[in-house]
């Protein structure tokens, strides 16, 4: 009989093979850890993952911890700032893109009750589990990453397409596409 195998992408790196195996794909219900997942996920755009995920710890530093309250009062030089901060992706466009998806993220939290009410409702409440058996039959988005992509949008959001939202769906578990036999996968 053979041992379990695990997901192709996160290779042998440690960092990697920890976040596959501790956190993608299992559900998330924290609001500010689906904020700041939400916001690595744009930072991504362009980048690989384990970019971003190399540079996690500089950017909930220079991003207050994800305190989206905090980022929402962040101005033209706090955003100057972030600008040399080498830790993080310095690029204008997602670092203003940062801020203005905390104020729209603190309108949906009011709206709501919750950011994780929001979310979970384009999912039905449960997480979707998809049954790949290799790599090639994960897809990149989804008629429910496609909704909520067009939802955010119209509320504000920024660095948001189905693409971004898919892999923020799939990363704070919402959707499982871990393998099928893969030691993470949750069902």
């Amino acid at each position: 009989m053979s041992a379990p195998r695990r997901c192709a992408w996160p290779g042998t790196d440690p960092l990697y093979v920890a976040y596959h195996d501790e956190e993608w794909g299992r559900p998330v219900h924290d609001d500010r850890l689906l904020f700041e997942m939400l916001i690595l996920e744009g930072a991504q755009a362009g980048l690989s993952w384990i970019t971003i995920l190399r540079k996690r710890p500089a950017y909930r530093k220079a991003f207050d911890r994800f305190d989206a309250k905090k980022i929402a009062r962040y101005d033209a030089r706090k955003i100057r700032a972030l600008m040399h901060d080498a830790g993080i992706v310095r690029n204008r466009l997602k670092i203003a893109g940062t801020v203005k998806n905390a104020r729209a993220f603190l309108a949906v939290q009011k709206e709501f009750g919750s950011f994780d009410a929001y979310l979970w409702r384009f999912v039905g409440g449960a997480p979707i589990v998809n049954q790949p058996t290799a790599t090639s039959g994960v897809v990149a988005t989804s008629k429910e990453s496609d909704a909520l992509s067009k939802d955010l949008k119209k509320r504000g959001f920024t660095f948001v397409g189905s693409t971004i939202v898919y892999s923020f769906l799939q990363s704070c578990g919402l959707i499982d596409d871990h393998l099928v036999g893969c030691p993470a996968k949750r069902a």
